[in-house]
């Protein structure tokens, strides 16, 4: 029996519009207690978060978790630069395909794992505009499928 408990706080849509993802990881993320505060109250915003490889560790950028309303003179700052926490060989990893042209590390979700904050970050490669609007075209067609679908079975 899985005991894992998950409770998503926020999700990166724009991702799965943006990139192609080719692969997923988990990543714990160093985080300050007022934070922390600020998340479980849902105040992350994804737009223009990045995470990048410097001197063989991972770090999370433009990540925006906004000021914690009740602290009082420790409050965070909100675009701070976060370290995530990788395993070694994850991380060698990540960098022979970073080298690749194209590809970039995404945050695609931040989640509670068992009381601790994680972050899934995903292997991308940035869509071109034409993909873009496949991926519209195939979701609309999925949509007008289940629609008549679910008119006829009634």
């Amino acid at each position: 029996m899985n005991s894992d408990f998950v409770k998503i706080i926020a999700t990166n849509k724009k991702a799965w519009h943006n990139y192609t993802i080719e692969s997923e990881f988990e990543a714990g993320i160093i985080l300050a207690g007022t934070e922390v505060k600020s998340i479980r109250q849902g105040g992350v915003s994804f737009q223009d978060a990045y995470a990048d490889i410097k001197n063989g560790e991972i770090f999370l950028r433009q990540l925006h978790i906004s000021q914690y309303k009740y602290a009082y003179y420790s409050n965070h700052e909100a675009l701070r630069t976060r370290k995530l926490l990788f395993h070694r060989y994850e991380i060698k990893k990540l960098l022979a395909k970073i080298k690749e042209r194209g590809y970039t590390l995404v945050p695609l979700k931040i989640y509670f794992r068992n009381d601790k904050i994680k972050v899934l970050i995903g292997l991308c490669k940035g869509k071109k505009l034409y993909d873009k609007r496949e991926s519209i075209k195939q979701k609309d067609i999925k949509r007008e499928m289940d629609r008549d679908y679910k008119k006829n079975s009634n």
